[in-house]
């Protein structure tokens, strides 16, 4: 039998506030665990939460990024649980009127063809705190710190059939957060997060099967890893004539392998109510109109200008506009040297190599656009050749040094006067008899040994087809 995966996210992203959704707390990340803590978010009796106006600009803007309708009229619900990282045992969210409905994002599918995947829902709530299982001490530790975090959960429909479209759906929203400043996105840091809710239906099977939802998925590769076993997870279970169980499941990426945590609540477990110390929240037009003209360039726009203004492959935008740290490299140091596929072929090669080598993220980059922008005119200028402007760039990543500084003082620059290379060059063919030889009697190939010794002898400082114009003077 031939099965179909059919899955929904749950994405939560922490909002780039200074401050907690309904106190004055701060949000910034670590800090010594419960100090980033008040009467309000800690949930003692008596206190009265404030929303934060910022949040309702953050969620506006998001709606209108991923083609929502927003709700003009919407509400907060308290949604009742019990749990330790929970303090006040319940949840401000929002059930009945979320801030922003029917919103779409387009990934492609299989076959190659544009395919929209629906967003049902965006509504705003605020975070729980945090557990620490200390296996030593056999017990478990509480951190409220990032208790009233205000978060966005953006709910998919189940509109989902394979793991490369939930990849590309989750780019998307990442880089529409990232670029409108609605959200960092460090992954590493719990700023996004993503819930998979998953079945499996024979294939042309128009109802939908049992689903479970797999938590803590910190990492795109996670999540690819998640859903290829929860789907084979399934199948078996069907295929030998069991049933799946409605539950919530938690992944372990170390062993490669989920395990249940509690049956699968539904709304009516957690008897929500509209919350009572909230008033109903009203956004004008005229609020909606001025946050839409306010609004950043989205990475379509870019992909679009880049390759109609610049020049630029659909491949190289794609590329570029995959990470804003990515953006505003490309962009700041195109300002400062006005050759756009230079730029990018650096950034998309060297830099990511660097990047990649020293498993650093594109936002905490060490690399300054203007010392890019250095290496490249050095190397355009023929000052130095590209080989050693990629020792350079390197040596400007992971040291800090000064490009021109260190070429100066290194002395890395190519030789402009090319009377001084026929000394150097007649003594390699001097010193290598044996391939000039052969070179001599037909055999071409020998030539590149010879070029690789005499830009040894020059130590890399010869402009390469001078250095091969000179060789074929005097040896043809």
């Amino acid at each position: 039998m031939e099965w179909e995966i059919v899955m929904g996210l749950e994405v939560h992203t922490e909002l780039a506030t200074k401050t907690k959704i309904f106190c004055g707390c701060s949000t910034e990340f670590g800090g010594e665990p419960n100090t980033h803590v008040c009467e309000i978010c800690s949930g003692l009796p008596g206190t009265l939460p404030l929303l934060n106006q910022r949040v309702v600009e953050f969620a506006v803007r998001t709606g209108l990024a991923t083609n929502c309708e927003i709700t003009r009229k919407n509400k907060f619900d308290r949604k009742n649980y019990f749990y330790p990282d929970l303090p006040k045992a319940y949840q401000i969210s929002q059930l009945y009127l979320p801030v922003c409905r029917n919103g779409w994002l387009e990934v492609t599918d299989k076959d190659g063809n544009p395919k929209k995947i629906g967003i049902h829902e965006i509504h705003m709530e605020e975070d729980a705190g945090k557990l620490i299982h200390d296996e030593f001490e056999a017990c478990t530790l509480v951190d409220y710190n990032r208790c009233g975090v205000p978060l966005l959960e953006i709910v998919s429909e189940p509109d989902f059939r394979s793991a490369d479209e939930v990849i590309q759906y989750l780019e998307k929203l990442r880089a529409v957060l990232q670029f409108t400043g609605v959200s960092d996105c460090k992954m590493q840091e719990g700023s996004l997060r993503a819930d998979v809710n998953l079945s499996v239906r024979p294939k042309g099977q128009a109802e939908f099967g049992t689903r479970t939802e797999m938590k803590n998925l910190n990492s795109f590769r996670a999540i690819q890893r998640a859903i290829a076993y929860e789907a084979e997870r399934q199948i078996e279970l069907l295929e030998d004539g069991e049933k799946i169980v409605q539950e919530t499941r938690r992944w372990d990426d170390n062993k490669g392998y989920s395990y249940a945590m509690r049956s699968k609540e539904d709304a009516q477990d957690y008897k929500y109510f509209p919350e009572p110390d909230l008033p109903p929240i009203e956004i004008s037009e005229e609020t909606i109109e001025k946050i839409r003209a306010e609004m950043p360039e989205l990475p379509e726009q870019k992909k679009r200008r880049y390759t109609e203004e610049l020049g630029l492959s659909a491949y190289d935008t794609s590329i570029l506009t995959s990470d804003k740290a990515y953006v505003s490299l490309f962009e700041e140091t195109l300002a400062l040297c006005d050759s756009p596929k230079d730029v990018a072929n650096w950034i998309m090669g060297e830099v990511m190599k660097l990047l990649n080598d020293t498993a650093t993220l594109p936002e905490n980059m060490p690399l300054a656009p203007k010392d890019l922008a250095a290496v490249i005119h050095m190397v355009k200028a023929g000052k130095i050749n590209r080989g050693t402007g990629k020792n350079v760039l390197e040596k400007v990543f992971t040291e800090g040094v000064d490009p021109e500084k260190y070429v100066a003082d290194n002395n890395l620059a190519q030789i402009t006067d090319l009377s001084a290379l026929r000394p150097v060059i007649e003594e390699v063919i001097a010193a290598n008899e044996k391939s000039v030889s052969e070179y001599k009697s037909g055999k071409t190939q020998a030539m590149g040994y010879i070029m690789g010794q005499a830009m040894r002898a020059l130590k890399g400082k010869a402009p390469a087809q001078e250095v091969q114009k000179l060789l074929h003077e005097i040896l043809d």
